[in-house]
């Protein structure tokens, strides 16, 4: 089951979450410490748009936190995929899906329609449906680690030998 889910995280979420944390860095070599104005603006986006999308008037705690979430973005599905540091990796992605569901219903106000409802016979809404199968999914993960086909077992097989 750990491989299983290992291989549809890799399937169906590693390209969404690449693809996004790409979008978030900013120019140049800089951008890897100084994301863009977007990532300032899909964290934040009522801070963002309150200050003009000017990342340099952000506080220093908010300019931490668009950082970390874009790195996170970048660094916690490789690992998963990889399946290295497998349960902290799944945990901290788990943490990441739901501030990210927070952030999509509070910051950028989803509507009911986007966010769904359960037990409404329509699995098609593309926040509470989605996001619950893909916490679940995590949590596999989280309980289960990594399986036989993992850098886990690798990584704890080495260590035994030395």
């Amino acid at each position: 089951m750990p491989t299983l889910a290992r291989l549809v995280f890799a399937g169906v979420l590693l390209g969404y979450y690449w693809t996004s944390g790409l979008t978030k860095l900013g120019d140049g070599l800089n951008g890897l410490i100084r994301p863009s104005a977007g990532a300032f603006a899909q964290i934040y986006p009522r801070v963002a748009e309150a200050l003009n999308y000017d990342v340099s008037k952000a506080t220093e705690l908010q300019k931490a936190v668009v950082l970390a979430g874009t790195w996170a973005e970048l660094v916690l599905p490789v690992l998963i995929v990889l399946g290295l540091f497998t349960r902290p990796a799944a945990l901290g992605m788990a943490v990441f899906v739901a501030v990210q569901t927070l952030t999509d219903v509070y910051g950028h106000g989803t509507g009911t329609k986007t966010l769904g409802a359960w037990f409404d016979a329509n699995p098609g809404g593309a926040i509470l449906d989605q996001r619950a199968l893909w916490i679940v999914l995590l949590l596999v993960l989280v309980f289960r680690g990594g399986g036989p086909l993992a850098a886990d077992r690798l990584v704890s097989r080495w260590l035994r030998v030395r």
